[in-house]
């Protein structure tokens, strides 16, 4: 969880970074360097609170709860939904500290695959308009106290409404701790996604999410299209003035709405092995919608009202 310690930063840069500008001919870069690692969404408490217990969710997914202990000794407490390469994090209200715990606050992890890529956004984002990227390390207690270099990471600015997004790199030193259960390297300078996640998720229906969509606010939209774009991301402008980004295996739709709209819409996801037969799962004000064949869409109300499971028009940020 990133934009906890985003606040901490505040002064940095004194402001966002300007207008959202896309074009969905091709990718501003033509090596990608970041994918879709995680999101984050904060849910109304019935629903964090009916995903924690369900019966459903651990067989589904390699599924866990779990808090944990960042920089500055800052906690939090999430539900996990872990693929292959790519995993999923819920909040209930006031699971986060501060603005990041208020009902329809989101946030989007990119990270490299390669030792040495983050520096090289970092560049990138100069070009695209972002002068004074804010660097940070993020670390790890895990509960002995005694904290490890878990990842460096990269924002556009430490000011925004109701969603960030960050790049990241995780550390040598955490792949080397054995508290971390890493895998080792498949290549020199590996420190990819699928070396960090263990392969629990094999025993498991859910492996990877292949598409997301967040609202967020205009201004937040903004923030983010530089990252996107520096990353490797093809990005384009959709006709209610959000953005598609593809490329890097998983989807990112950024719809812009008001402040009180934001938050976690949906999520689609991919199966080890097809599923005969439809099964729909409401879980508090969300629906879980799995199959027939070798998909899943997981659908949110921000608003905390009945979420509709079926396939909605413009499903899966095409």
């Amino acid at each position: 969880m990133i934009v906890v310690l985003a606040v901490t930063l505040a002064g940095a840069i004194g402001g966002g970074v300007g207008t959202a500008q896309a074009d969905g001919s091709r990718p501003a870069n033509d090596r990608q360097l970041l994918f879709y690692n995680h999101s984050y969404g904060v849910l109304d408490r019935e629903t964090a609170d009916a995903i924690e217990h369900s019966v459903y969710l651990p067989g589904f997914a390699d599924f866990q709860v779990r808090t944990t202990t960042g920089s500055g000794g800052q906690t939090w407490t999430g539900r996990y939904l872990m693929g292959r390469e790519t995993y999923l994090e819920l909040f209930g209200v006031g699971d986060i500290a501060g603005q990041d715990g208020t009902l329809g606050s989101a946030g989007l992890g990119l990270s490299t695959e390669r030792a040495g890529d983050l520096a090289t956004v970092t560049e990138r984002l100069k070009s695209e308009g972002v002068p004074d990227p804010v660097g940070f390390l993020q670390t790890r207690d895990f509960g002995d106290g005694v904290p490890v270099p878990w990842f460096d990471a990269v924002l556009t600015t430490t000011e925004y409404d109701a969603f960030g997004a960050w790049a990241m790199e995780y550390r040598p030193e955490y792949f080397a701790d054995p508290r971390g259960h890493t895998e080792p390297a498949s290549f020199p300078g590996d420190v990819g996604r699928e070396r960090y996640l263990s392969d629990d998720y094999r025993t498991h229906l859910m492996r990877d999410v292949t598409s997301v969509r967040l609202a967020v606010t205009e201004g937040d939209l903004a923030d983010t299209v530089p990252l996107l774009r520096a990353g490797g991301f093809a990005v384009r402008t959709v006709t209610d003035g959000g953005v598609v980004a593809e490329r890097g295996g998983t989807t990112i739709r950024l719809d812009a709405v008001p402040r009180d709209q934001a938050g976690l819409q949906r999520v689609d996801m991919s199966l080890n092995r097809p599923v005969q037969e439809r099964h729909i799962e409401r879980i508090g004000h969300s629906t879980l919608v799995v199959g027939p064949g070798s998909h899943a869409v997981w659908t949110f109300n921000g608003d905390g009202t009945d979420a509709n499971g079926t396939d909605a028009p413009g499903a899966g940020a095409r």
